[in-house]
């Protein structure tokens, strides 16, 4: 058991330093604050301590603690004297403690900013990075004391403890004194030492899902002794999927004579068992779990997968249960899949683990899959296989209280089985992490998500997870600025998943289109038109062509350096007499793969609708499963007939294979509409819909084409089109962000000489000293300008009219022609309710304008009316920031007016951007054109407007305490641009959770 913590007379015991770290080997520990009560653990753990470590750390033999040191070392005031310790079991791994010193190396307190610092870890643990995450902590707990630099003597023989403080990251100096290598470093983060913070963490937690999927050895608690239940149902799974490793059942109510059960060896307990057990599958009733978790811990089991339910989905009581479930395993070192997860796979052929519900184990494949659903985690599993597609993992998390899909993205980002990531979730316990390690992800494979619970503002039963208030459509965009696929379905996930896994990424997004029904290809078409394809015309082969016309075809588009993609369409070949002819989708299917294996590296896709014998050449070949021989024990899925499978165009025959090579990235140029030849009949073009002009790209030389290894390369197919083309344009967008991200945006330098950080700095300290409610203050339109303006970012003043004399002194300062507008809250920006004026030339209008105004909104005290200079016309905006304590600090933009708030036109990006994040935000709104001179309007100054948004993000990532920025309207005109209303609200900023040491989260 943890000690009950004393408050110590100096200060509270710090519980906010208490955290759970994964370290390098997957196994987890925690970190606390030494406290009183732990002298006999102190000493118990000094005692396992080898002599040599000793030594190290005391410069001198050092047997054992003396009373004294006990005494020191376990009280501290948590301010000039910290001591932290690592404990697995409730026992001490590893320890770390401070004390502050003055120039001359002596005992002090504040202000002195200085602290020697010394480590010990048992030598057991050495080499599990006990080290390097004490320090992590002991850092940040400096830092918040006040603490800037840490000195350290190391024995030069100390190489371990010396490489800790060298690969840290952090500034350092080094000298040699005295026979002691004298280290100091400076605590302040830098990037190098983040970004070591980040590699860390991402070894350390996809080490500890690899050790849940490929476990040596597996336990099965609750297999009961008659068929059918939970447990033995997974047991018997766990077996007919092949198993490699060994494996258990256990069940404290087995017969003392029971040795086996279903073939493998029977146990009451894991103390019976002779081996340590990696993974225990829990299945017993939830009120038996505790036992059973701490069997495990007792015993060294790694993981748990716990698939019994009654926890947080029944309530608050059982909120608490799974709390303390977490808190219990943790304690171990073990983390949980679960709990009432449906289970894990991992079809690697030296593992074939099956520790799910799932009756049949996937082929294998090169999809990694994680789902919070076990529902939809059943469903996938059948869409998957239906479309012939294998799976290199699956985790099917259920509650999701500790395993989550952060980790399964840290694990994706390094195993080498996996081409595509798809992840169903219905809650993000780590918005800003996620989309961290998602775009880290995606710059080498792509990830496809499909979200769950997007609208009802609240997280599914079971998920104990903080609530992000941020809208969908804001979710949506930060996903796709990271790189994400975002889909609406489970069916267009398996879509474009079966397509990325199989297929090169293609080069752009003009695609060919040929088949022999004119009417499924001019659907084809338009479906390409409807999600931003560039088609050519259809080449129709006529419902005569043969499976030798339709390879000639593909081979010809797949030749053309004017196509980056294929969709081909087949209809059933009608014979004389009128019926459809069967037999020829095997033909089909082979003329198809023959001519992509012949050709160049593009994506291809074929739309069928019901062709004989189709169907069951495509289920003879799965898209991107790699061929392997099941196991005896394993129950072969039976075969079915499908309307969407794959065709295999690796170039298999009876006598060998071929496989396609890449081919460089093509240019984007036009394609002729009016192409033909001998062979092919085309249609008409349509003409090119409008778009603004591209985000410019970096000036350095073309980036790489996305792909740059071989796909499996096998073709999915699909039942209709609008599925085919929906997963191609995500294949399209994903490969451009690809190539954008290969080369990735930057912030201009000009910036910082028009930007006074200090100074903006010294007036929000200013203004939120002088605010009397804590939670901040909303500033008003002259503080809000002067603020604003120290980032050159200027606000056109406006002046108070309470009268029409006034209204007409502020004119005359102003100069004519002038706005005159109210600022009644509910009035605000409503120009369509009659509440601004605009264009008054001189003081005669000035005042017809105010006394209509007043005479239709009501009296000057309640509409609040001000006058303001004309700006040039141009094209109202608005620009929006916002923090979000979950996501971060999110830029929006979007045309101002009704239409566009009511359609939901508005884009977003996390903060900082860079150039191309601005360029790309003011074009991805669907308005766009209207800023690019649409219907020979003239274009605006849209580089003006990339540079508000610069600035802008740059205020609020320098000032976490600027919470939120509108300024409405922003009038671009085709030189320049004016902001004419700015509203800024201070507020303490919100605590981050993805800047300090690393830790798992707590819910």
């Amino acid at each position: 058991m943890e000690p009950k913590p004393e408050q110590s007379p100096h200060h509270a015991y710090p519980d906010h330093w208490e955290a759970d770290v994964v370290l390098r080997d997957g196994g987890t520990a925690r970190i606390r604050p030494i406290t009183t009560d732990d002298a006999e653990r102190l000493v118990s753990f000094y005692e396992q301590v080898s002599d040599e470590s000793k030594y190290y750390r005391f410069f001198a033999p050092y047997p054992r603690l003396s009373d004294r040191d006990v005494h020191r070392f376990t009280h501290h005031d948590y301010v000039d004297r910290v001591g932290l310790a690592v404990t697995i079991g409730g026992e001490f791994i590893g320890t770390v403690r401070y004390d502050r010193i003055d120039d001359r190396g002596r005992p002090a307190s504040a202000p002195a900013d200085e602290a020697e610092v010394a480590f010990l870890v048992q030598d057991a643990h050495q080499g599990r990075g006990v080290a390097s995450a004490l320090l992590e902590h002991i850092a940040a707990v400096a830092r918040e004391r006040g603490i800037r630099r840490f000195a350290a003597e190391v024995l030069p023989a100390n190489n371990k403890m010396i490489k800790v403080f060298r690969d840290a990251g952090y500034t350092q100096r080094r000298s040699f004194e005295d026979g002691s290598v004298h280290l100091t470093l400076d605590l302040e983060p830098t990037e190098e030492s983040l970004a070591v913070q980040r590699g860390r963490e991402q070894r350390a937690e996809a080490r500890s899902v690899q050790r849940l999927l490929a476990p040596g050895s597996v336990a099965v608690i609750g297999a009961g002794r008659t068929p059918g239940g939970v447990g033995r149902t997974v047991l018997r799974n766990l077996l007919a999927a092949g198993y490699t490793g060994r494996a258990y059942a256990v069940n404290r109510a087995f017969d003392e004579g029971l040795a086996t059960l279903d073939g493998v060896p029977a146990h009451r307990s894991l103390g019976e068992i002779d081996e340590q057990v990696d993974l225990a599958v829990i299945a017993v009733p939830a009120h038996q779990v505790p036992e059973a978790v701490a069997d495990c811990g007792e015993h060294g089991v790694q993981g748990l997968v716990v698939v019994s339910a009654g926890y947080a989905e029944r309530g608050a009581d059982g909120r608490e249960l799974q709390r303390e479930l977490v808190r219990q395993a943790r304690s171990y070192g073990m983390r949980i899949i679960g709990p009432n997860a449906f289970g894990i796979i991992n079809t690697a052929e030296n593992v074939r683990l099956n520790a799910s519900l799932a009756p049949e184990s996937p082929a294998r494949g090169r999809i990694g899959l994680f789902t919070q659903s076990g529902a939809i985690g059943i469903a996938l599993l059948s869409g998957l296989h239906r479309r012939g597609a294998g799976l290199s993992s699956f985790i099917s998390a259920g509650n999701r209280a500790d395993v989550s899909g952060n980790d399964f993205l840290q694990y994706s980002f390094e195993d080498p089985d996996t081409d595509v990531a798809l992840l169903y979730l219905e809650s993000l316990g780590n918005p800003r992490k996620f989309t961290r390690l998602a775009r880290r992800t995606a710059a080498v494979k792509p990830v496809v998500v499909v979200k769950g619970a997007r609208h009802s503002g609240t997280n599914p039963p079971g998920h104990a997870v903080p609530v992000s208030r941020i809208p969908d459509a804001t979710v949506s965009a930060l996903m796709r600025q990271a790189g994400v696929i975002r889909v609406d379905t489970v069916t267009e996930m398996v879509d474009a998943g079966i397509l990325l896994a199989g297929q090169p990424l293609p080069s752009g997004p003009r695609v060919a289109i040929l088949g022999n029904s004119e009417s499924l290809g001019l659907l084809t078409y338009d479906a390409c038109l409807a999600e931003g394809l560039r088609p050519r015309p259809p080449i129709d082969l006529t419902t005569a062509a043969s499976p030798q016309d339709f390879r000639d075809a593909l081979a010809e588009a797949l030749a053309d350096a004017t196509c980056d993609a294929v969709i081909v369409t087949a209809i059933p070949w009608v014979g004389e007499d009128g019926e459809a002819e069967t037999g020829d989708g095997q033909v089909l299917a082979a003329a198809l793969h023959t001519a992509v294996a012949g050709g160049s590296a593009k994506p291809v896709a074929v739309v069928h609708v019901e062709i004989g014998g189709l169907a069951e050449a495509l289920a003879a070949a799965s898209s991107t499963a790699a061929p392997r021989q099941r196991p005896t024990t394993a129950r072969a899925a039976p075969p079915q007939a499908s309307t969407d499978r794959e065709v295999p165009t690796d170039g298999t025959t009876d006598t060998g294979h071929t496989t396609a090579t890449d081919r460089e990235g093509a240019t984007d140029r036009e394609v002729p509409t009016d192409r033909t030849t001998d062979t092919d009949r085309t249609t008409a073009s349509a003409p090119a819909a409008p778009h603004p002009p591209a985000a410019p790209a970096a000036p350095e030389a073309t980036p790489p084409a996305p792909e740059d290894r071989p796909r499996p390369g096998r073709i999915p197919a699909y039942p209709a089109a609008e599925r085919a083309v929906r997963a191609l344009a995500e294949a399209v967008k994903y490969a451009q962000w690809r190539r954008q991200a290969a080369v990735p945006g930057k912030v201009p330098e000009l910036l910082d000489e028009t930007i006074d950080e200090a100074g903006a700095a010294a007036l929000i300290e200013a203004h939120l000293a002088a605010a009397p409610d804590p939670r901040g203050r909303q500033l008003g339109h002259d503080e809000a300008r002067e603020l604003l303006g120290r980032y050159g970012i200027d606000v056109r003043p406006t002046l108070p009219a309470p009268d029409p004399d006034a209204a007409v002194a502020a004119a005359a300062r102003l100069g004519y022609p002038v706005a005159l507008k109210t600022t009644a809250p509910h009035l605000r920006h409503r120009a369509d309710l009659g509440g601004v004026r605009l264009d008054l030339t001189d003081e005669d209008a000035l005042r017809r304008a105010y006394g209509d105004l007043t005479d239709l909104l009501g009296k000057p005290a309640e509409l609040l009316p001000v006058v303001q200079a004309m700006a040039p016309r141009g094209v109202d905006t608005v620009v929006r920031a916002s923090i979000d304590a979950a996501a971060g600090a999110v830029l929006s933009f979007g045309l101002a007016g009704a239409p566009s708030e009511l359609l939901g036109d508005t884009a977003h990006r996390l903060v900082p951007v860079t150039d191309r994040d601005a360029a790309e935000l003011i074009r991805s709104i669907r308005a766009a054109p209207v800023l690019f001179g649409w219907r020979g309007a003239a274009p605006v100054d849209t580089a003006a407007l990339e540079e508000l948004l610069l600035r802008l993000s740059r205020l609020v990532d320098d000032h976490p305490e600027v919470v939120s920025v509108a300024l409405e309207p922003v009038v671009v005109a085709p030189q320049g641009l004016t902001a004419l209303g700015a509203a800024v609200r201070l507020a303490p900023p919100p605590a981050r959770n993805d800047l300090g040491p690393r830790r798992l989260p707590s819910y």
